[in-house]
């Protein structure tokens, strides 16, 4: 996949390294989103699997089209072969697809299996989709439901590390390396739940208590948005995770028991600390 990346980026003239975070929407990029979680890195290793298998399906249709035409039209092979059955050809026509199909169901099925069984998990969060914004719930935690909306045009602020349509006035946050328990629902219509560098996407049904979960392995801020069109301002709902270490997130989740403002603003600190020493290290 890391072979397939670089030879794309070369492509599009695209560089990982110009994105001002891992999990902002990066123009003229192409593939998927870095993976930050283990099922995501399962994905994009099923899906890299998937674009070997295909292409050489295609470069091998290709190529026998291209032979056919050349060998077999009218100028080339005036008198047509009238042979209409050939047992070996139609095994093998018969049983690669079958084995291609093996193939891919193992680490399909693996997967599967892997993004559907929830480990024993260190954190709950209930996410709540609304027209048209996020509620969400931490368990485990004195932390009442607090509601996430898209910040405004007009208020997004690129210095503090706000992104048009992505950032919202009060993001998730979550500890690095912890394994979190997602319980997804709706107050009124479906929604879904969707942040591509963790490789989930959950549906959000109204009387309906979905399940995931996610651990993500590196630090930073990542940006979803809800899948499922769910009315007039479906595109103006995006998710906000901030992942950070587990001292700060429980730093973090006193100050938001007490005051949600609070902790809002200490989040907002602690990311324009880390930008600055990004930025002087560069």
């Amino acid at each position: 996949m890391r072979f397939l990346t670089a030879l794309l980026a070369i492509w599009t003239g695209f560089s990982a390294s110009v994105a001002a975070e891992i999990g902002v929407p990066t123009p003229n990029a192409i593939g998927t989103r870095e993976a930050v979680t283990p099922v995501m890195e399962s994905v994009t290793d099923f899906h890299t699997l998937v674009m070997y298998i295909i292409s050489a399906i295609v470069i091998l249709v290709m190529a026998l089209l291209l032979f056919v035409i050349i060998r077999f039209n009218r100028r080339a092979n005036p008198v047509p072969s009238k042979n209409s059955h050939n047992t070996l050809i139609e095994i093998v026509w018969t049983a690669v697809p079958v084995l291609l199909l093996v193939v891919i169901a193992i680490p399909s099925f693996r997967l599967l299996y892997m993004q559907d069984v929830v480990p024993e998990a260190d954190l709950t969060i209930k996410a709540t989709g609304y027209q048209w914004y996020w509620g969400y719930e931490y368990a485990d935690l004195d932390i009442g439901e607090f509601y996430a909306n898209m910040i405004p045009d007009e208020e997004i602020d690129a210095d503090a590390g706000q992104y048009r349509l992505l950032s919202t006035d009060y993001p998730l946050v979550v500890p690095v390396d912890a394994t979190v328990r997602l319980n997804v629902t709706a107050a009124d219509v479906i929604h879904a739940w969707a942040m591509p560098n963790f490789g989930v996407k959950i549906d959000a049904i109204p009387g309906r208590l979905n399940e995931t979960w996610f651990r993500v392995e590196q630090p930073g801020v990542y940006f979803g948005q809800c899948s499922e069109v769910c009315g007039l301002r479906h595109a103006y709902m995006p998710i906000e995770i901030h992942a950070v270490p587990q001292d700060v997130f429980d730093d973090w989740a006193v100050l938001t028991a007490e005051d949600v403002d609070a902790g809002r603003t200490m989040i907002a600190e602690y990311q324009a600390g880390v930008r600055a020493t990004r930025m002087a290290s560069r």
